[in-house]
């Protein structure tokens, strides 16, 4: 009875050895899927930008030559100079900043209770409702083009940065309230019970217990939809029209006809310096972002 009991035990083992390198080689085949598909993404945004920066340090002559060599023969930094003397670009850098700040802070002040309250509470219409959210997140606006020029102009808010930064705020709206909610869900529910136990208030709980502790989703929220403002070109481009309200993606269009000589290599000197602030406030600001990300705040 024994010998066949470890007769059995020996068999079950070596049956499980073979299932054991299946698993880990299906494993291996989908982790070199998955690193296959990020260096395709890599490739497809990554291609046009290294091209960009290489425009940015060619002359004329190089650019009107075909070629595809990625380095240039003669690196140059006056496309860059032209660009940084000109009076308008600061302008633009500037109100693109100011755009940027209202969009970001006015979406998570208004999306914040919002997340808090699809989070927390449950009522009539929820899933709906927060259906209905991402739905607005769909909404190309370019499909509100039109309607909203004439409306803006009806009202007489047309080259107004705030009455912008309010459009701003409600296309970013819809993706920080489901990010939001998803750091309010990774927050116990114990917390808000035991300040309400206590006798505070729901929104006393929620201003001094909860928000306190989404600092680094909130952070993460703020870095998003402000990159995700500071890259907006169709709202400003059919709102603002005086080169003074311009942000720079869409000022930056003006420099292609401001400069006769070598307008393209200008053009990628001006691109390159306009993705530089959205890349420090990225890098100065990722530690919350993975944070948020490590510690399963943004998940749901």
């Amino acid at each position: 009875m024994s010998t066949t009991t470890a007769g059995g035990s020996g068999t079950a083992a070596r049956g499980a050895r073979p299932r054991r390198r299946t698993a880990r080689t299906r494993a291996r085949i989908d982790d070199v899927w998955t690193y296959l598909g990020l260096l395709a993404v890599l490739l497809f945004f990554g291609i046009p930008l290294l091209w960009m920066v290489s425009l940015a340090f060619r002359n004329q002559q190089e650019i009107l030559v075909t070629t595809i060599n990625p380095v240039p023969d003669h690196p140059t930094l006056d496309n860059f100079g032209q660009v940084l003397r000109s009076a308008q670009f600061p302008r633009f850098l500037l109100n693109s900043a100011i755009l940027s700040a209202i969009g970001a802070c006015g979406a998570i002040a208004v999306a914040a209770p919002a997340a808090y309250a699809f989070s927390r509470m449950r009522f009539r219409g929820r899933p709906v409702l927060l259906v209905g959210v991402l739905a607005l997140q769909m909404v190309s606006p370019l499909v509100l083009a039109f309607p909203l020029y004439r409306y803006f102009a009806s009202l007489g808010l047309l080259n107004s940065l705030p009455a912008t930064g309010l459009v701003y705020i409600a296309i970013l709206m819809p993706l920080a309230t489901w990010m939001l909610k998803g750091v309010f869900d990774g927050i116990p529910r114990d917390l808000d019970d035991a300040a309400m136990i206590d006798g505070a208030t729901r929104w006393v709980a929620f201003r001094r217990i909860v928000l306190p502790i989404a600092m680094p989703g909130l952070t993460a929220v703020f870095v998003i939809t402000a990159l995700l403002a500071w890259a907006e070109f169709v709202v400003p481009f059919i709102l603002l029209t005086s080169p003074a309200h311009l942000p720079i993606s869409v000022g930056i269009l003006n420099l292609q006809g401001t400069y006769a000589t070598n307008s393209t290599g200008i053009l990628a000197a001006g691109s390159v310096i306009a993705v530089l602030p959205a890349i420090v406030l990225f890098v100065v600001l990722q530690r919350f972002i993975v944070g948020a990300f490590v510690s399963g705040a943004l998940k749901g």
